[in-house]
């Protein structure tokens, strides 16, 4: 057990940078957990965190904006889902960048969405970097401040797995079932 609290000491700083460059809230979770039992420095777990997300956002605009050719090709079976990405910018406007972070399942649609428009950049990364600040603080601060209750919830996992797939199937279903009726054609 020291063995792997050492290795997600001296790996986990990476493997959330990574994660997190595509959003990646389910690892910022788990280092404000780890920060709350003591594995993990909260602060810089945020920080990194931060500044992934917001990486790899621009990351996304820029290469819609400029690679377009590549990013259409690999986006051909999500033309529904970046239409209504389309949409949610024009119904939200600007806000949409900041409510992108919380939404999984089209927080990698909306910086691509709004890179083949005619979107300032400038203006995009500005509020982007806001966002991604919100994003790690809320979820780094969320999950370190209610810890305990986590860790009691991973503890439950761990008498009865068998909870675990029921959970991330009714997750999922549900955010199949709202993107299939999102993009339903009308």
């Amino acid at each position: 057990m020291e063995d792997t609290f050492s290795n997600l000491a001296t790996y986990g700083y990476i493997g959330l940078f990574l994660y997190s460059l595509g959003g990646g809230f389910v690892a910022l979770i788990g280092a404000g957990v780890l920060s709350f039992i003591g594995e993990m420095d909260l602060s810089t777990s945020i920080a990194i965190a931060f500044m992934a997300n917001a990486l790899g956002d621009v990351l996304l605009f820029y290469m819609a904006r400029y690679q377009k050719s590549m990013m259409m090709e690999g986006l051909r079976k999500h033309r529904r889902k970046l239409a209504l990405a389309h949409v949610m910018m024009k119904k939200n406007g600007s806000w949409i960048i900041l409510i992108q972070k919380f939404i999984y399942g089209i927080k990698t649609l909306i910086p691509i969405a709004i890179g083949l428009t005619k979107y300032d950049f400038k203006k995009f990364a500005i509020i982007n970097v806001l966002s991604s600040g919100v994003w790690a603080l809320v979820f780094g601060l969320g999950s370190y401040y209610s810890g305990s209750a986590l860790v009691k919830f991973s503890e439950i996992i761990g008498d009865k797995p068998w909870i675990a797939p029921l959970i991330l199937v009714f997750f999922g279903g549900a955010l199949w079932l709202y993107m299939e009726k999102a993009t339903k054609k009308k």
